[in-house]
């Protein structure tokens, strides 16, 4: 969906086909956040927290030029809005996995694309930080952006508007979230070894 790896049929955003859009304005439509995403030369390197959060903003300057103080205002507010902010000075190599998966997601968040694709995005976060990642993913729907997460948290998955799930690499079902259908074939997903339970806040998803 990201257009980085070669793909059948065709993918289109609003109206035009993935193939079709320039690299650099497909990476302002796209922001893509994979496990762990930082590079070698990132953990090996001295590049800070800041810097790294600015790569964000990449795909709206022009080649070699500074960024401007509406990217530097940006940065600033993704950095405070994930909590990494007293962070920003410090080399990124230097971080706790859980930090550094803070300011991937702060990066992700400073591109301000209309999709957002992320594999993983929990993984290494504590169940506060989580719980702010949830509340994140609504202020951004608020804001008419598009979120499409791989987990394997399934509570958290039920708490999307809809479900896509996979089995042995091809599609099991596609359904919205909350419908029964939904859950049977989630059931059906893990051969029957798990049952969804419903709470006050939403649906989790307990072994058998």
């Amino acid at each position: 969906m990201s257009g980085l790896l070669k793909y059948a049929g065709s993918i289109s955003i609003n109206g035009s086909l993935l193939r079709d859009l320039p690299r650099k304005e497909l990476a302002k439509k796209i922001a893509w956040l994979a496990q762990d995403v930082a590079t070698p030369d990132e953990l090996n390197g001295d590049l800070s927290v800041y810097d790294t959060v600015m790569l964000g903003r990449l795909p709206h300057q022009d080649w070699l030029h500074l960024p401007s103080s509406a990217d530097h205002i940006i940065v600033e507010g993704v950095l405070k809005q994930t909590g990494v902010w007293e962070l920003r000075l410090r080399p990124l190599q230097h971080l706790s996995g859980g930090e550094r998966q803070r300011v991937l997601l702060a990066r992700l968040l400073a591109v301000d694309s209309e999709i957002l694709l992320m594999d993983e995005p929990l993984a290494n976060l504590d169940p506060p930080h989580q719980a702010e990642f949830l509340d994140w993913q609504k202020i951004l729907l608020s804001q008419g952006k598009t979120l499409v997460t791989v987990l394997h948290e399934i509570h958290f998955a039920l708490r999307a508007d809809h479900l896509v799930m996979l089995k042995k690499g091809k599609l099991h079902f596609s359904g919205p979230s909350q419908d029964p259908e939904t859950h049977q074939a989630l059931i059906e997903l893990f051969d029957g070894r798990i049952y969804l339970e419903k709470l006050s806040n939403g649906w989790i998803a307990l072994p058998r």
